[in-house]
């Protein structure tokens, strides 16, 4: 396997899950400021990408 595919695919990767968040939040904020409802299930899920982005970045920090 070449190089520059593991790291096209990590890019990739990468920018999906920042776009998922971003777009995870708009929605939560959305539904929240337009139709005054709490949607934790969007929240739940927002925390979880967050934690785990942020956890593969301390990870790969540390080892690296």
């Amino acid at each position: 396997m070449d190089e520059r595919f593991v790291m096209h695919r990590f890019k990739s990767t990468r920018l999906a899950t920042l776009v998922g968040v971003v777009m995870m939040g708009l929605w939560f904020n959305y539904e929240l400021l337009v139709n005054d409802v709490w949607r934790f299930d969007l929240l739940i899920i927002l925390g979880a990408m967050a934690l785990a982005k942020v956890g593969a970045l301390l990870y790969y920090r540390f080892t690296n």
